[in-house]
Order: structure tokens, then C-alpha cells, then sequence
């Protein structure tokens, strides 16, 4: 039932405006798009799409994925106002069923650090299986002030856990828009 509820608020979120949708892309991802040749990218948790736009105006063959209806309708008018092509999905991060890799580039910008431990589990399980070999993961997330307090927010045994099978390859530190400490991560699958 939590899960049902916390989709439904989530979904419900997407009627305004939700704090965590800037509908600008950061420049740490500018950054990547400019120093990298576009491949196949996948966006986990996509929202409105924002990025999903900025890299399929870039030369990348997106496809973006979110459990909010709304958000993946809101991204599905954002791309056919650009005139532009993306796969667009409404589902599970932890399942992405019929989600077909290998990507060489998987995105995150706050999906990750909302999941729950058993579904930070799964997600990585699926992750590993779209991610191409070498292939790019960049994360970004903010981190939970207490690693005790259950909720969202990455804690280091996160970090431990990610880096079984991907090898960190650069994190920049920074504070949120609540001035929580976050960092955005870029992650290479061994």
C-alpha cells in the first residue's frame, strides 16, 4: 500500500510543478553531452523530460522511463513540440520491462536516492543488465543527513554497493536546492 500511495503522490505532483522539475538541464550534464559522442542513452526517471529533450537534440537515441503517468505525458508533448524522436515509457525503474539495451549512456538525476533499499537493489540488478559494457552512468542524488534516519537519500554502503560493478569515475560535491550535501557521480560498468 505505501508504494501505491507514494506513486499516486508522485503522479499527482506532475499537475503543478514539482520542486525537483527545473525543466533545465544541469551543466555537469552539458558538460558530458559535449565531451562524449552520441550513443544510446537511457533516462531513469525521466519526469517531464527535460533531459530526455536536451539529449535527443544532442545526436543521442533516447529513451526515457517514469512510474507518473502525467510526467512521461507532459515529456511525450515536450518532444512532439520539438519535433524530435524518443522512446518514451511509463514504468518501473526496478523492472524496466521491455526496456531493450544495451546503453552506452544511462542517466539519473534523482530517481536513485528516493528508492527504497530492496529497490535500490533491484534497480541496479536491471541497470547492469542494460548498461552496456564500459558504458557511462551518471548519477546525481543527495545524501541522507543520518545514515540511521530511514528515508530518502544516499548513504555510503549505496556507494559501496554500486561500486561492485561500476567503477567511480569522477563525483562532484555540492548542496541541493534545501542545501542538503549531494554530488552528481559519473560511474563506468566494469
Amino acid at each position: 500500500m505505501a508504494d501505491y500511495l507514494r506513486r499516486v503522490i508522485f503522479n499527482l505532483w506532475y499537475y503543478r510543478r514539482p520542486p525537483w522539475d527545473s525543466g533545465i538541464t544541469p551543466p555537469e550534464l552539458m558538460e558530458f553531452i559535449s565531451s562524449n559522442p552520441p550513443a544510446r542513452a537511457l533516462d531513469l526517471g525521466c519526469g517531464t523530460g527535460t533531459n530526455v529533450l536536451t539529449l535527443a537534440q544532442h545526436g543521442w537515441q533516447v529513451t526515457g522511463i517514469d512510474y507518473a503517468p502525467k510526467a512521461i505525458s507532459i515529456a511525450r508533448r515536450k518532444i512532439q513540440s520539438a519535433n524530435i524522436s524518443a522512446n518514451l515509457y511509463v514504468g518501473d525503474v526496478t523492472r524496466l520491462d521491455g526496456i531493450d539495451g544495451p546503453f552506452e549512456f544511462v542517466l539519473d538525476l534523482g530517481c536513485f536516492h528516493g528508492l527504497t533499499d530492496s529497490e535500490k537493489k533491484s534497480y541496479l540488478a536491471q541497470l547492469q543488465k542494460v548498461c552496456a559494457p564500459n558504458g557511462n552512468w551518471f548519477l546525481y542524488g543527495f545524501f541522507r543527513v543520518s545514515g540511521a534516519i530511514p528515508g530518502p537519500g544516499l548513504v555510503p554502503q549505496d556507494i559501496d554497493q554500486i561500486q561492485v560493478c561500476f567503477k567511480l569515475v569522477s563525483q562532484k560535491d555540492g548542496l541541493d536546492r534545501r542545501d542538503r550535501p549531494s554530488a552528481y557521480f559519473l560511474f563506468r560498468k566494469y
